[in-house]
């Protein structure tokens, strides 16, 4: 998969599924690149998003809200997520 595909998808289920004010999503595929751990179609992102409803949830919660939601692209495109609410 593209990286800007798999950015647009990710940004659609969260804002289908979150209450956002606003949202980026950044490739840091980069910053791993020589990682034992690195895999090739395997990308690294950091989402910074904007929400009063996970701002009120503990951050496990809010976490885990995200990751069900990204589910199916954890398994197949993404290794890893750096997640920032406010």
């Amino acid at each position: 998969m593209d990286i800007n595909d798999l950015i647009a998808i990710v940004k659609k289920k969260l804002q289908d599924n979150i209450n956002i004010e606003d949202i980026k999503i950044e490739d840091k595929s980069f910053l791993h690149k020589n990682h034992t751990g690195n895999q090739k179609g395997k990308f690294h992102l950091k989402i910074s998003l904007i929400s009063g409803e996970l701002k009120v949830m503990n951050k496990v919660e809010s976490n885990k809200k995200i990751y069900k939601i990204l589910d199916k692209e954890m398994k197949e495109s993404i290794h890893s997520i750096q997640i920032l609410i406010s």
